[in-house]
This record gives structure tokens, sequence and C-alpha cells, in this order.
């Protein structure tokens, strides 16, 4: 996205954003001169420079013979749009919120984008209070670290599954062997069970699908199916060689990590 799209997403019309950047680069200006700079007819500049006015993102003077335009700063302009952003988001929270009443109903609801399925994610890790059963990406972990770190602060266990090769060492963590990883297509798979109440399963990094639901049976079975991966590994890592060499090839190359292997 450009600065006019980003401009236009404020609420600036796509001449007003031209007259302001224009405005940045060259101050004081007529509106004549301004007009020729953003590339904006001449019959439209004085009209977008009123409006960019009226909203404060431009100041004028009036010389003996023309009227200047300079544009306020953009750190004043978008401290003004962050404050007012800030204000209308605290009155509809105080609007909306004692609209919405929670229904239980055990649907399962699906959603797309990982960007949204990361933010669900971590208003359930900031909602547990007992337990968070999860399998994280590489991604996953950088994204949600803090939020972990945070729940473990205050005391909820953690028993996680990493399909990848980051560090995390907080609760009980068990690494998925890559062969595994990828047999079961988990490389961009995002699982979260909190408090045995509510699961989150996402695939895709690009492309992402998710599911929310509280509905018991589906989140019992991904419960157990993290827990169950948790308990196998670390029975794995218990293996001796001379257990392991009495596994089927196809068996031992499975549970093996790769540097293992």
């Amino acid at each position: 996205m450009d600065v006019i799209e980003q401009l236009t997403a404020l609420g600036f019309t796509e001449y007003e954003a031209k007259v302001y950047l224009a405005l940045l680069h060259e101050h004081p200006v007529t509106g004549y001169q301004v007009g020729k700079l953003a590339g904006v007819p001449r019959s439209m500049v004085y009209e977008a420079l009123g409006r960019l006015e009226a909203r404060g993102a431009v100041l004028k003077s009036f010389d003996e013979k023309a009227t200047l335009y300079r544009p306020v700063s953009p750190d004043m302009l978008l401290d003004r749009y962050e404050q007012g952003l800030r204000q209308r988001v605290a009155e509809l929270r105080a609007s909306l919120v004692p609209l919405y009443r929670p229904r239980d109903e055990g649907r399962l609801w699906n959603f797309s984008g990982r960007r949204e399925a990361l933010h669900y994610a971590r208003e359930m890790i900031e909602r547990a209070q007992v337990e968070l059963m999860l399998v994280l990406t590489d991604d996953d972990v950088t994204e949600l670290r803090a939020a972990l770190t945070d729940a473990h602060a205050r005391g909820v266990r953690l028993g996680v599954i990493l399909t990848g090769n980051a560090a995390f060492d907080l609760g009980q963590v068990v690494r998925h062997p890559h062969l595994e990883t990828t047999l079961h297509q988990m490389e961009e798979t995002l699982i979260i069970v909190a408090d045995d109440r509510e699961c989150l399963i996402a695939s895709g990094h690009a492309t992402t699908s998710a599911t929310v639901t509280t509905n018991p049976n589906m989140v019992s079975l991904a419960h157990q199916f993290v827990w169950m991966e948790l308990f196998a590994q670390r029975i794995f890592a218990r293996l001796g060689d001379d257990l392991l060499a009495r596994l089927d090839p196809e068996d031992r190359r499975v549970l093996q990590q790769e540097g293992d292997a």
C-alpha cells in the first residue's frame, strides 16, 4: 500500500492526499503552485485545501498578493488521528461490549487469514487460567512468545509441540520429528487448546483456514491429540538404541529426529 492509499484509508480523498504530500515537499506555496506540484486540477485544488484546513492538516497565511499554504507536520497530524481513533474505539467499546451476550453453542466457527488466527490465538492465551496445549510453528513461536511468557508467569501450565527449529523452553516442550511433521502435513499448523474449553486449529501461512470451537467433543479430540503427542515424544526420547533397533525401518525413521537418523 503506497502513501496515498494509506492517507485515503485515514479518510483523505485522493486529491487531498496528493495536495498534502506536495506541501510536505514544497512550502509555503500558493494554491496555484501546489496544484501544479500535486497534479491536481485547478478547479479542485482549493476545495482540497479547504478540506485539509478544516481537518487541521494545512495552515494558511495571507500575504499581500496571495494566500500561502503549508502543511502541519506529519507527527502532529498523525498524533491527532491516533488520539481521535483511540477515543472513538473507547467510546465504541463502552457502547458495544454491554450489548454482547456470549452464547456457547458448541458450533464450529470458520474464518480466514493468518493474522486473524494469530490475533484470536493471542486472545485465547491471554484468557487462559489453567492450561494451554499448543502446536506451534517457528513463526507462531515468534508471534506468540510474549503472550505465552505472560501466561506461564501467571501460573498457566503449558504443553508445547514445536514443529520447527525455534527455541522455546517454557512448560513441557517437545520437538516434533521432522519426518512425522511432513507426513502429517503439520509444517504450517497452529493448534491451541485453552483450559480444555476452547480450541483453535489453523493451517496454512500464505492462505490460512482456521476453525475455532467450544464443542466439547472437538475440544477433547484436540486436547487428546496434543497430550498423546507430548506423551509419545517423552517416551520416544527415553528409548535406547537397542529398542529403536527392533522397530521396522520406516517406524524408526518416523520416531527419530533427522539428526539422529
